[in-house]
């Protein structure tokens, strides 16, 4: 195709769509306050103080300020100064401002953005007027007063303070305090933030803690996850924080979404600075390598955490399985005290645990009292009862259980002349709910009958008394199951008369 005639054309930019940018530029009017305060980390300052107001908003620091240059430098549109100059001059800071274009988010809830600077013998103020840079269409300077150095305070010192006033959106201090805790470097040494003359510090939270050390090829991925206690679950704010240059991006739960009440336990932060943000700063471009290599860490991470939930949730059902089995062997010991032609090794004595009467559990009690289980390591030993005569000698079984798994619950009662053991294990979803052999009775946890009861602790107390209650009646009665039956239905009926 024959080329006629080559011309240059013009890029232009309409006025309007610059301020239609900072009114766009972020979903809560919050965030500006956010880069407002990282504007004065970048900028070496020990101390930010932000001022909320109903008519305008106050952010000053004591950093570096700017000189003139400096200042031309601030208000150009996607100034890549701070990624050429990753570091501040200082403290040596990794600055957070990558884009150059926060200072138009005020746009979104002011009309006046009005800046003072100071540094060394310069002073200047400018008024970023969005009316007035609205109407002069064909003018692109923003006015610039420039402070004779003579005039100045030395007392004042260099610093940067930023005005925003016709406000046309309101700011709460609760969500300005919110956005500050989890968007700005809190924790950086020599760096404090005061809203409304009161000092902002980092969340602490309590809980097990997983420090988190993951290498890439384009950098660490580091951190911290806390398992918080259930009392602590906060179900309003799931998610980890993962930071880029110790500024929160987004939460994301990384696919925990599916687990329940649990996930509310999962709170900390994950720190990847080599993550590519978007211009919002609001979540990560997700189709690019650095953030889908990041993505395989996460999953090894949350492999981990599903680990030690799991722990926590193992510690947890066995101190509420502990207590049941606990209270089904105080009711039945009552019931057999009562009953005592039900008992199938004589009269049981009467009293409360302590009491000079006997006692209904024994065995690792005190330890338990303060919330150790007592696992037992090896098989647990299966004897008959010895006879005060033995005209014969008893054939020795091999019993059906040699070895009891390390979180098994073993409880003993007695009850006439012998005693009973009561052992809560696993044996397989497909196991039988629940046998003896000669004076245990075990009681399968792997059951999909115990698992469906064991939700709330007054419903397993009476599964655990049911089973238990059955495997007596039946030592004490062999012939006639309708019979044993029968006189479990009165162990039953008694142990939970009070209710």
């Amino acid at each position: 195709m024959e080329i006629k005639e080559k011309k240059r054309l013009a890029v232009t930019v309409d006025k309007r769509h610059i301020v239609s940018i900072g009114e766009r530029l972020y979903a809560e009017s919050v965030e500006l306050l956010r880069e407002l305060v990282n504007n004065a980390y970048d900028a070496d300052a020990t101390e930010v103080r932000v001022e909320v107001g109903p008519e305008k908003i106050v952010v000053s620091d004591n950093g570096t300020g700017m000189d003139l240059a400096g200042l031309e430098q601030y208000f150009i549109i996607g100034s890549n100064e701070k990624v050429v100059h990753s570091r501040s001059s200082r403290f040596g800071r990794v600055r957070i401002g990558q884009f150059g274009i926060g200072k138009f988010a005020s746009l979104a809830a002011a009309s006046r953005f009005e800046l003072i600077t100071r540094h060394k013998d310069f002073g200047a103020r400018v008024v970023f007027d969005k009316k007035a840079w609205e109407e002069a269409k064909d003018e692109w300077h923003l006015p610039c007063e420039i402070f004779a150095s003579d005039h100045q305070d030395p007392q004042e010192g260099d610093g940067t303070t930023v005005i925003l006033s016709e406000l046309s959106k309101s700011f709460h201090v609760e969500d300005v305090e919110r956005k500050l805790l989890e968007s700005v470097p809190l924790k950086a040494p020599d760096f404090a933030v005061y809203l409304n003359g009161r000092r902002l510090y980092p969340r602490s939270l309590v809980g097990r803690r997983i420090p988190i050390l993951e290498g890439t090829k384009y950098g660490l991925v580091t951190g911290e996850i806390v398992i918080t206690p259930k009392s602590a679950a906060d179900f309003k704010d799931l998610g980890i924080e993962v930071k880029v240059k110790a500024v929160t991006v987004k939460k994301d739960l990384f696919g925990m979404e599916t687990w329940g009440k649990a996930v509310a336990r999962v709170k900390g932060e994950i720190h990847a600075d080599f993550l590519p943000i978007t211009s919002d700063r609001s979540s990560f471009i997700v189709d690019s390598d650095e953030y889908q290599e990041f993505l395989k860490v996460m999953e090894k991470v949350v492999v981990v955490i599903g680990r030690a939930l799991g722990k926590e949730a193992d510690r947890s059902e066995q101190r509420k399985s502990s207590r049941a089995v606990n209270d089904a062997l105080q009711r039945i010991h009552k019931a057999l005290a009562r009953n005592p032609d039900l008992s199938p090794f004589g009269p049981v004595d009467y009293g409360e645990p302590g009491e000079a009467g006997g006692s209904a559990v024994i065995g690792a009690k005190r330890k338990e009292r303060q919330g150790a289980e007592v696992p037992p390591r090896e098989a647990l030993a299966v004897k008959e009862p010895e006879a005060p005569v033995a005209p014969k000698k008893k054939k020795r079984r091999h019993p059906l259980v040699k070895r009891v798994t390390p979180n098994a619950i073993v409880r003993r009662m007695r009850m006439g002349t012998e005693s009973v053991s009561v052992c809560l294990d696993f044996f397989g979803p497909l196991g039988p709910e629940c046998f003896s052999e000669g004076n245990v009775v075990y009681i399968n946890r792997d059951h999909p009958l115990f698992q469906r009861e064991s939700h709330k602790t007054a419903v397993q107390t009476m599964y655990i008394a049911r089973l238990v209650t059955q495997e007596i009646s039946l030592m004490k009665e062999t012939r006639s199951p309708r019979v044993a039956f029968s006189r479990q239905s009165q162990l039953l009926k008694d142990a939970f008369a009070e209710e």
